[in-house]
């Protein structure tokens, strides 16, 4: 008896195998022998339709990205009905992340954008950053019917990270803030223990192994009053629409924040201020243009000419740096703007995706003159603009 339980445990888990190498494979003839049925019918189908040989960019099969011929063969067609169904089964199917890979997959290796100029279309979708990237690409063809769907999967995915990252953001900085101006009677809350301590070492009593702090040293609540100032520097060519999306968001954190006056440039090789917009960062991102060239170094002389406190502002490029414009003159501008004692940073990307491609060159320049360049997660980003305000050394990753 108890070998036959043991085969039988056995056959379950070879059958087990061939069940999962049959997903994995794809295809009636995939020589495992095994057929799907119920939700595994559904999800094969659902993945059918987009890595299979329709694919219409060469990379075919499940894997998608090493040319070879996959044996799927359902497409998604140029049927909107279609497509709609098939986001309602992937939705059915597999989790969040999932879903946006997928459709993200979809639309650029399918062609699906032009769908997503119908309503319908988009309230299918499951929102996210990589979507509204879509979205404000497209939005000057969108038609009437359809631009008020799209700004509402816009705010809603604006809404997300604002509940993110938002409270973080505002206590950090306020923070920093805080900690830029010291007194001498504070309250027990706002003592700056490492200073109070280094201060009163000579009170050191050993028998006790304490500190007597005969002088308090505090960090002084923050003026009402504008005490910095941060500019937003954004890059606005197609390969850095996250990193939009996000510094949009920021922008209007920052902008409500009663200590900081913001600014929101964005440029391409035309310079657009948008800090008017900056209540809404949804009327920010609608007054974007993603796609087109980069000119750093037009973009960085509008930003230098409207500061007017350079050792109390904080200039932040976002952008991969391949410029378009004067090379040099990007860098003598970064050069000219830290000699006046403004705080420079420079980021290559704004997103939770890692380091994007980037030009090597001027990464390289920009940390000669003392500006390192690197990717920054939404996540680190108060991190980084506290200790920009504070003239402390960044925390890079």
């Amino acid at each position: 008896m108890a070998g036959t339980g043991s085969a039988a445990a056995g056959d379950a888990s070879a059958q087990e195998r061939l069940r999962r190498w049959r997903m994995v494979l794809g295809g009636e003839e995939d020589g495992t022998g095994c057929a799907l049925a119920g939700r595994d019918a559904g999800m094969d189908a659902a993945l059918s339709a987009l890595y299979g040989r329709n694919g219409r960019d060469g990379r075919n099969g499940r894997g998608g990205r090493d040319g070879r011929d996959g044996e799927r063969s359902a497409g998604l067609g140029g049927s909107a009905p279609h497509v709609a169904r098939w986001l309602g089964d992937i939705r059915t199917y597999f989790p969040s992340p999932v879903v946006q890979v997928m459709q993200r997959d979809a639309i650029e290796r399918l062609g699906l954008a032009s769908l997503l100029l119908e309503p319908e279309m988009l309230e299918a979708v499951e929102p996210d950053v990589h979507l509204v990237g879509t979205l404000l690409s497209l939005h000057k063809a969108m038609p009437e019917t359809t631009r008020e769907t799209a700004r509402a999967v816009v705010r809603k995915v604006v809404g997300q990270l604002e509940a993110r990252l938002a409270s973080r953001t505002r206590a950090t900085l306020a923070g920093a803030l805080d900690r830029s101006a010291r007194t001498s009677r504070p309250r027990h809350a706002d003592i700056d223990w490492n200073r109070t301590i280094r201060a009163n070492l000579k009170n050191y009593l050993p028998e006790h192994g304490t500190v007597v702090p005969e002088r308090l040293i505090g960090y002084g609540r923050a003026a009402r009053s504008v005490r910095k100032e941060v500019v937003l520097c954004v890059d606005q060519s197609g390969s850095m629409a996250a990193s939009v999306v996000h510094a949009s968001v920021f922008g209007a954190v920052l902008a409500s924040m009663r200590a900081i006056a913001t600014r929101l440039v964005v440029f391409d090789t035309a310079v657009v201020d948008l800090t008017d917009q900056l209540e809404d960062p949804v009327d920010v991102l609608f007054g974007t243009q993603l796609g087109g060239g980069t000119d750093i170094n037009r973009a960085l002389a509008y930003c230098q000419s409207r500061i007017t406190r350079p050792a109390d502002t904080v200039v932040v490029l976002i952008s991969d740096l391949y410029e378009g414009g004067i090379r040099d003159g990007m860098l003598a501008r970064v050069a000219a703007m830290k000699a006046s004692g403004t705080e420079f940073v420079a980021l290559l990307a704004l997103s939770d995706e890692g380091a994007p491609a980037y030009d090597r060159e001027h990464a390289a320049a920009l940390a000669a003159l003392g500006v390192p360049a690197f990717a920054c997660t939404p996540d680190l980003f108060p991190e980084v603009m506290a200790a920009a305000l504070e003239k402390r050394p960044l925390p890079i990753p």
